[in-house]
């Protein structure tokens, strides 16, 4: 069973002079148009796994997927003592994009998102650093891992990045104010309870943890983590469950509609959604937050869409309508 989530309303066009006129071409081509999708239905679109970004995009993203550090096939979808340490700044250490515009109006306007991109590409330099123990209330756990990897080498930590300027700029488009919890401005990290606390002290409106997973060859499509109810410690999870929920049912259905990827088909019984109760982002949020594995980089099929611009793009997009759809209720 495939999940579908609710439908994102777009803002309505300003009323023009040629309105009559258009409709009129408008409503001659709709046919065309219902049967050209029917069309692209049947057939599961096109293949566009050939990584080259679309012209004229204005997204800054990551260098083409190259070799390179060493990685692991764990996150903080990964698993004791001491406080979570301070890493060095290799440039001036900030949590939005230095070169963000001012909000814009727009349906987002006034509402602060906090994407964080998972891991950092010069986490496997710091080993003993990201090892260091932090409490996420349920257990102790690594500050932070080094993600996964394709076969052919690209990380994890330049995907995150790549889909998360990306999600940035189409937020900001619509108006919010966002702020990523490291933009490779630091040595390392930040540790799994810092990603948490920058979202809430920014007092986010919704925030989001981007992955890649790290399965094995056959296990494919996305999957959304929800938290479960935690209280223990310093984690409380119980007044965000529900929002959480219903932001990952958006993400999840419109990641679906504008990607064409199938929900995962190893976990979450095909519904792309997954409780969890052990990951120190989740159990230390007070604001609405999700993670989202976008694929699996260690099969073939999903490495070659996610080492895809036009595909990340798509993927930035369906995330940017489910966080739409949840934050204009």
């Amino acid at each position: 069973m495939s999940y579908t989530g609710p439908d994102f309303d777009p803002p309505q066009p300003r009323r023009s002079p040629l309105r009559r006129p258009l409709t009129v071409a408008v409503a001659a081509l709709v046919p065309g148009a219902l049967l050209g999708w029917g069309v692209y239905a049947a057939v599961g679109g096109p293949d566009d796994a050939g990584g080259t970004d679309r012209a004229g995009s204005g997204v800054r993203t990551s260098p083409a997927p190259s070799t390179g550090g060493p990685a692991s096939a764990s996150d903080d979808t990964s698993t004791a003592t001491g406080p979570s340490p301070s890493p060095t700044a290799r440039k001036p250490s900030v949590s939005a994009s230095p070169s963000a515009p001012a909000a814009a109006s727009g349906p987002l306007k006034g509402k602060v998102v906090v994407i964080d991109p998972g891991h950092n590409p010069g986490n496997f330099q710091y080993a003993t650093e990201i090892n260091r123990k932090v409490n996420v209330g349920t257990h102790w756990k690594e500050c932070d891992t080094t993600g996964t990897a394709t076969n052919a080498g690209w990380p994890e930590a330049k995907f995150t990045l790549d889909v998360a300027h990306r999600l940035r700029t189409l937020l900001e488009e619509q108006g919010a104010t966002v702020k990523l919890t490291q933009d490779d401005d630091r040595s390392y990290g930040p540790c799994v309870d810092e990603r948490a606390r920058i979202g809430n002290e920014a007092h986010a409106d919704a925030a989001i943890s981007i992955h890649a997973d790290g399965s094995g060859a056959g296990n494919r499509g996305f999957h959304v983590i929800l938290p479960g109810a935690v209280h223990d410690g310093p984690a409380d999870t119980r007044a965000i469950v529900a929002p959480s929920t219903d932001l990952g049912r958006r993400i999840a259905g419109n990641f679906v509609r504008s990607t064409g990827t199938a929900p995962s088909n190893y976990i979450g019984g095909g519904t792309g959604l997954v409780t969890r109760t052990d990951l120190g982002g989740l159990n230390l949020s007070t604001v609405p937050k999700v993670f989202i594995e976008c694929g699996n980089m260690r099969d073939s099929t999903d490495a070659a869409l996610l080492t895809s611009g036009d595909w990340r793009q798509k993927a930035a997009r369906g995330m940017s309508e489910g966080i739409v759809g949840f934050l204009r209720g």
